[in-house]
């Protein structure tokens, strides 16, 4: 892995990445993903006991995943267990929890934003902005769409502002 690993947030809960240059690929933390998806106090049994099922049936994708240094809740790097993005959707499907299809969603809007970072960097830059300030960052791509939502705001105010006359 070439960068430190990064945080996502899913439903207000860390999910774990690093980012394989040579690979070109994002792996993501299975036991991360397990505790989102199944609010289990004990992630990381629950990923053992899966793992454990999945090969028993012959499940390939469980052979496929390995283990990377990530860093820990206590800021050490440990190994653990992570995941592409197609054996991601596969171990999602795995695990029965009304949250796996907004968390196949949110998979693909990380993955769609982190190939057009790879294309555009600019776009990076101004992620992070609007992620550490918690203001939309103008560009050219986004201006047109930005003064449609506040126009729309401004006639939604003006016409409530109408009705309590």
């Amino acid at each position: 892995m070439s960068e430190p690993d990064k945080l996502e947030l899913f439903e207000d809960q860390p999910i774990r990445m690093a980012w394989d240059a040579e690979k070109e690929e994002w792996y993501y933390s299975i036991v991360d993903v397990v505790a989102v998806l199944t609010e289990s106090k004990d992630a990381t049994a629950y990923w053992r006991k899966l793992k454990q099922r999945l090969k028993e049936e012959g499940n390939e994708t469980v052979t496929k995943c390995h283990a990377l240094k990530m860093t820990a809740a206590d800021g050490k790097k440990r190994l653990t267990d992570v995941a592409d993005t197609e054996q991601l959707f596969r171990l999602v499907q795995s695990i029965p929890s009304p949250k796996a299809e907004p968390f196949k969603l949110w998979l693909a809007q990380v993955g769609r934003e982190r190939i057009e970072e790879t294309i555009d960097p600019e776009q990076a830059i101004d992620r992070a902005l609007e992620e550490r300030t918690g203001k939309p960052v103008v560009t050219p791509q986004n201006a047109v769409q930005l003064g449609t939502v506040v126009t729309e705001m401004i006639k939604a105010v003006a016409s409530n502002d109408g009705e309590d006359r």
